[in-house]
């Protein structure tokens, strides 16, 4: 009766009459057969079931430790040999995810099904996972034009979809941002690889622009010179001599209704942008009108009387 059971297949596609002689050869061989030949047959299938069923645990567990190791191999091999971070996380992900999909193929081999009938029921059924995984397939794909064309890595400050923050992990399918306010911000590789990213710690210099506002009758040459003295008198500004960056500018760049518009610009190190920015608005904030004599203007409006 064993024997007869194998040759009933397991696929999905069975027509009704091939099931239905084999559902009647299985009764005239239940109906001729002793009930304690049945009843040892049955015990030693549940036997033989029970054994795949303790080998598919223990293959799950002893898989499940293998790739732990193999992960913790992979952050001390990445640690060792000073991996970017942004290529480390992704590969790393991608890694696990596939050793965690062998493994549960072999484990559902292990318990006796047919995995190319299974094969087969996922191809059958692939149209409509692919639709239902749509936006991961994109993600992942987002994440490999990530790693591929690298816009930015771990540690970059970036500006995108409306947010910004440090970049601390690229996983397949998101990416990760810690604000400034110490919230996790979670993206999605697909839009963020079809969207605008901003940069800001991409390169080792920045510019820093700010505008002043003086009221009319202020010396402009006075304004320029205050202006750059500032500048120059903090040491976070670099110039010239320093590769990549310019001497420190000063110009007035517009007559406006009720101010005379003014702009300075300076290089400084990447990671002393926010420090020099604040530095020099606080001191043109202190130092124009008390030791130059210049004063900020106010919104004012001339009117005339016509008799």
């Amino acid at each position: 009766m064993y024997q007869f059971l194998q040759t009933i297949p397991l696929a999905p596609a069975v027509s009704p009459d091939s099931l239905a002689a084999k559902t009647e050869q299985l009764q005239e061989i239940i109906r001729s057969t002793p009930p304690q030949d049945l009843l040892a047959m049955f015990g030693e299938q549940a036997l033989r079931f029970g054994l795949k069923v303790l080998a598919a645990i223990a293959l799950y567990i002893i898989g499940g430790w293998i790739i732990s190791l193999i992960k913790k191999g992979m952050k001390k091999s990445f640690l060792r040999k000073k991996t970017e971070a942004t290529v480390a996380t992704f590969s790393e992900s991608l890694v696990t995810i596939s050793l965690w999909v062998l493994l549960i193929l072999a484990v559902v081999g292990t318990l006796g099904i047919n995995t190319t009938s299974l094969a087969a029921l996922l191809a059958a059924g692939g149209m409509a996972i692919g639709m239902a995984l749509s936006g991961t397939v994109q993600n992942f794909a987002g994440g490999i034009m990530l790693l591929v064309f690298r816009p930015f890595k771990v540690g970059d400050f970036i500006e995108t979809q409306g947010y910004s923050g440090k970049v601390t992990e690229v996983t397949i399918v998101s990416t990760k941002l810690l604000t400034t306010d110490n919230r996790l911000i979670i993206l999605p590789n697909g839009t963020l690889s079809n969207g605008n990213i901003s940069n800001v710690t991409g390169r080792h210099l920045r510019r820093v622009d700010i505008p002043v506002s003086v009221a009319y009758g202020a010396d402009a040459e006075v304004v320029k010179n205050a202006l750059l003295e500032m500048v120059r008198s903090n040491k976070l500004f670099l110039d010239s001599k320093t590769h990549g960056a310019q001497d420190p500018f000063a110009g007035l760049t517009e007559l406006a209704d009720s101010s005379v518009n003014f702009v300075v610009r300076a290089w400084v190190k990447a990671t002393d942008y926010w420090d020099a920015r604040f530095q020099l608005q606080e001191t043109i904030y202190k130092e124009l009108p008390a030791k130059y004599g210049v004063e900020f203007p106010f919104p004012q409006l001339d009117v005339h009387m016509i008799k």
